[in-house]
């Protein structure tokens, strides 16, 4: 009897207890939340958004049942709300419990071409009986001109054929070509999705102030004997990027493939142009001609690329205020040999994502494969790798690695530049391209002395007045690149780099 007694009073306890932490009310409205407005960033017309999310808390001391839940332009609205694990737009009788809370998770998908004002705007509404909450949602959406593979009758996607592998077998990816002689205007911006290639003969070119957004795993592709001319001015720069507009993307390297200039292309110019947060920034394959170069880059910035900024192959580029920054691998790889001229030029790598092997500038003059097991390495002629009045810098001991071997030229110049190199156990000093007090090969260099960026990590490269790079230019380069990137004038005492020196505040 008095284990009954006992077993009675133990479910007494258990039950009421349960009772009391279930029992709920409705709300008076004593909610409140994590934000008051929820701003879902930037989207493109009919391209889904990041999962945003609101916290709702139930600070009292009960349990506390929630009428309705829902957008206020209901089962119309272009959001998607997700609570508990449900998706929908309008929920009845929502549970919170004393000092407790729950998520609301928001998305939108929106049809520029359904909305007035590319200001989208909505509401979460919170309604009981004697109370009615709301918190705002709002999103801009954006117009785009929208590029992409078609589909065949089976739908297969449309591919590009870039060759054949050691089995004879034709390496695809999907892609389409551009129909013609092609401009891409600063109207709206052009969003594409897989490679998009400029057919042989033919020229794309780039007007000022376009915006390019790639798709994950997608790209640009020029093709033998085409042209690539992007045309950005100082007031008006071409920027290219991956397509995710929220902020979190803003610097996130790998969002999408490369601009690939390929074996043959010609007369490919780019200026005024920022490019950043892909696999590899610029990759450019073969010398069109000794004599003219197959790039010419100016004012240009190439910024958080996994890989990286520009990779080179036997190829011819001249360049001048081009920064580049921040690289899984390098930010500046002259390979295979080549022709390559820099001046007043910032080559740095502050990456910090990863481990990093790579020096901010590599140099080499051949290139390797295999045999089965054997690895061939074939030479190739460095015709010329020539660097005046630039920065070579980073967070390495060691951001210069000149990779030569024997069997093809090697020719190389550094006059006037500041140099990370601080090859503190001597593992370089028996190697004749590091011996930087000839004269034939180095001029002028400054080594490992603070540049004084203004802040790497956010591709800030400006130099302040504690730099040691400040007229530190050679004169007779300056005058061959008068302005800076931002367009000052350096002819007078040129400082290193793409940059002039300024007064931080």
């Amino acid at each position: 009897m008095k284990n009954t007694l006992l077993l009675l009073f133990l479910l007494s306890i258990f039950f009421g207890a349960c009772r009391k932490d279930f029992d709920l009310i409705e709300s008076e409205g004593n909610l409140s939340f994590s934000k008051d407005t929820v701003f879902l960033d930037t989207v493109f017309t009919g391209k889904s958004s990041s999962t945003y999310r609101l916290k709702v808390y139930n600070k009292s001391n009960q349990n506390v049942l929630i009428p309705s839940v829902g957008l206020g332009r209901g089962e119309n609205s272009f959001y998607r709300l997700n609570i508990d694990g449900k998706p929908g737009k309008v929920f009845q009788n929502i549970e919170i419990l004393s000092k407790d809370s729950i998520y609301i998770f928001i998305e939108t998908t929106i049809d520029y071409n359904r909305v007035t004002n590319p200001i989208y705007s909505d509401s979460i509404v919170f309604k009981g009986n004697s109370f009615s909450k709301n918190v705002k949602l709002i999103t801009l959406v954006q117009d785009a001109h929208f590029l992409f593979p078609s589909k065949n009758a089976q739908g297969i996607i449309e591919t590009i054929t870039l060759g054949q592998d050691l089995n004879g077998k034709d390496i695809k990816i999907n892609g389409f070509y551009l129909a013609d002689n092609t401009t891409w205007t600063n109207t709206k911006p052009y969003v594409i999705f897989g490679y998009c290639a400029v057919p042989e003969n033919k020229t794309l070119t780039v007007e000022a102030g376009t915006k390019i957004h790639f798709h994950n795993n997608s790209g640009l592709i020029v093709d033998k004997n085409a042209t690539l001319k992007i045309n950005g001015t100082l007031q008006n720069k071409v920027k290219i990027e991956g397509d995710r507009l929220e902020p979190y993307f803003e610097n996130i390297a790998g969002q999408w493939g490369a601009i690939w200039l390929r074996a043959g292309s010609k007369n490919h110019e780019i200026n005024h142009t920022l490019i950043k947060n892909g696999t590899i920034g610029i990759l450019i394959d073969s010398i069109g001609s000794n004599s003219t170069p197959t790039l010419k880059i100016q004012n240009t910035e190439i910024y958080n690329h996994s890989n990286y900024g520009i990779l080179a192959r036997e190829s011819n580029i001249e360049g001048s205020n081009l920064v580049i920054n921040k690289a899984g691998f390098s930010s500046l790889a002259c390979t295979m040999g080549g022709t390559y001229n820099f001046i007043h030029c910032t080559f740095v790598n502050y990456w910090n994502i990863s481990l990093r092997q790579f020096p901010a500038v590599l140099i080499n003059n051949f290139y390797t494969y295999f045999e089965g097991n054997k690895q061939i390495m074939v030479p190739k002629n460095l015709k010329e790798a020539n660097f005046s009045n630039s920065i070579i810098y980073g967070n390495n001991r060691i951001e210069l690695i000149l990779d030569k071997v024997d069997g093809a030229d090697f020719n190389f110049n550094f006059q006037n530049n500041l140099i990370q190199f601080d090859d503190y156990n001597n593992s370089y000093s028996s190697k004749l391209q590091y011996q930087f007090t000839n004269i034939n090969y180095y001029q002028n260099i400054i080594f490992n002395q603070p540049p004084d960026f203004k802040n790497p990590q956010l591709n800030q490269l400006m130099i302040g007045k504690l730099s040691s790079g400040i007229q530190k230019g050679a004169i007779s380069k300056a005058i061959q690149i008068p302005q800076d990137i931002l367009g000052k004038d350096r002819t007078g005492s040129p400082d290193l780099g793409a940059y002039q020196h300024i007064n931080f505040q």
